[in-house]
């Protein structure tokens, strides 16, 4: 079976941009009142944007301790990455590897040609050749579908959102003249723009999942394996020590397996149910072997 456009993604995709881009507008007014300023909001929003788009992969490598690895220190592992990247007809996307036990890989990148794939030392201890190939093809479907890049500016909007009510609370909630009150709405109005986006986001997010595990098990063509991955990996979650959790459930939405663990995992969780994702890639698996 060859890899097949998903449109229900791209409808999704589009439909979240959409909603995204009129909250976007919204958020825009209501930054012009804050700072009293339509062009000092334009250059801020702008630079926070290119910042966004041009470093947040170097920023979640460096959050997760991940470091770009040649051939000769991983030649089986770029061996794979390679291969797959051909057979999903993508350029080959850098290599990257973080030393930690928790068993997980994630990519991240703004185009199919700057693209990181990264995996765990604890990934590559806990799955065989074969599982770790449907690992790393999940990664890769991921960005022939273009929804990493998606993701990060659909979380733009929420990560500016948050840190104005976040630093507003603190400084704007003592105000008695006008402009602390002008302060306060626009903290209420960023919870709420926060609050939207982060809902759309978690939505995008768990079909996604769904898409990069079809597409990943169409480009091994081993549904099995990707499955026996993800078991193995949810499994191994629970023996990981809760502070090392805790420290790495900030990337949860690029995770092929989200941290559970703490506060956060719990409330945002990112990715549908393990037993779920099993479920479609057994149905994928039967109809692969009936064709």
């Amino acid at each position: 079976m060859q890899w097949q456009t998903d449109w229900g993604l791209r409808a999704r995709m589009g439909v979240t941009m959409f909603l995204l881009a009129a909250l976007y507008l919204v958020f825009i007014g209501v930054l012009t009142v804050y700072f009293e300023s339509l062009l000092l909001v334009v250059i801020m929003m702008g630079l926070f944007s290119f910042a966004q788009l041009f470093f947040s992969d170097k920023l979640a490598l460096r959050s997760m301790g991940a470091r770009e690895v040649s051939e000769e220190e991983y030649p089986d592992l770029h061996r794979a990455v390679s291969r797959l990247s051909q057979q999903a007809d993508l350029p080959k996307p850098t290599v990257a590897v973080a030393d930690m036990d928790v068993p997980n890989a994630f990519a991240t990148g703004r185009s199919q040609k700057n693209a990181t794939v990264a995996v765990t030392s604890g990934i590559m201890e806990t799955l065989t050749q074969e599982e770790l190939e449907g690992v790393l093809a999940h990664e890769l479907a991921h960005i022939k579908n273009r929804d990493v890049m998606v993701m990060t500016i659909a979380s733009f909007l929420s990560t500016i959102a948050f840190i104005i009510v976040r630093w507003g609370w603190l400084f704007g909630g003592g105000g008695r003249d006008r402009r602390g009150g002008g302060v306060m709405v626009a903290v209420l109005i960023s919870l709420v723009v926060w609050v939207v986006s982060f809902i759309l986001i978690r939505t995008l997010s768990r079909y996604r999942e769904f898409a990069a595990d079809r597409g990943g098990a169409l480009i091994t063509g081993r549904p099995s394996a990707l499955a026996n991955a993800l078991l193995k990996i949810d499994g191994r979650m629970d023996k990981i020590p809760e502070r090392d959790m805790r420290d790495q459930a900030e990337m949860n939405a690029f995770f092929i397996i989200p941290i559970k663990s703490g506060f956060i995992g719990k409330i945002a969780r990112t990715h549908p149910s393990t037993e779920k994702r099993i479920e479609k890639l057994q149905a994928l698996e039967q109809e692969l072997e009936q064709g």
